[in-house]
């Protein structure tokens, strides 16, 4: 297990060192882990307002089974059965604390979902403020491939034209030589 896990930690110390030296890498592995929570958290909302039905279903189920048996209790009581009417006021308490803790339970969902729509606000800001900063990102980048890409073609233009000033260098030196052989020439040709 050892092996594991310094092989483990080696492997996540490279990543790490991978990403910093790499940002825009990082800000996309950031991204993928928004859009992951963000996606998990849509799944949760989901969950939870599905929970959140069921249990406004079962609130709705026991309250007409509480009024099933206030009615009942009524009948016993106008009937003299008090022996009824005590049971089925046991009956009717039970399911009125059934009530209150279905309703509860109800709350705390709702409390949740509330929680859960905070957090996807909160997961959607973040991802679009480092959608922004991956876009200046990448900007940059482009703008530095650029410069680079002129610094090299202009290096290439210069040292071209630096050879070619070299070569008009030597162009003009030939043509000195060239006319003061000429003269030369023709002085030659006069003193003949």
């Amino acid at each position: 297990m050892g092996l594991f896990d310094d092989l483990s930690r080696f492997l996540e110390n490279r990543l790490e060192e991978f990403l910093r030296n790499n940002p825009h890498l990082e800000l996309e592995a950031l991204l993928e882990q928004l859009r992951q929570q963000e996606e998990d958290t849509l799944k949760l909302i989901a969950e939870l307002q599905l929970q959140e039905k069921r249990s406004q279903e079962e609130i709705l189920s026991t309250a007409q089974e509480i009024q099933r048996w206030h009615i009942r209790v009524q009948k016993a009581q106008d009937a003299g059965r008090q022996d009824l009417a005590a049971a089925a006021q046991t009956r009717e308490a039970a399911l009125l604390r059934e009530g209150n803790q279905r309703w509860g339970h109800m709350q705390g969902l709702k409390e949740r979902i509330d929680q859960s729509k905070e957090l996807l606000r909160k997961i959607q800001v973040r991802r679009q403020e480092v959608q922004t900063k991956a876009a200046e990102a990448q900007t940059v980048r482009a703008q530095q491939a650029q410069t680079q890409q002129r610094i090299e073609t202009n290096g290439w233009w210069n040292s071209t034209s630096s050879s070619s000033s070299g070569f008009d260098d030597l162009e003009e030196k030939f043509r000195r030589w060239e006319t003061q052989d000429e003269l030369e020439q023709m002085k030659r040709n006069l003193g003949k």
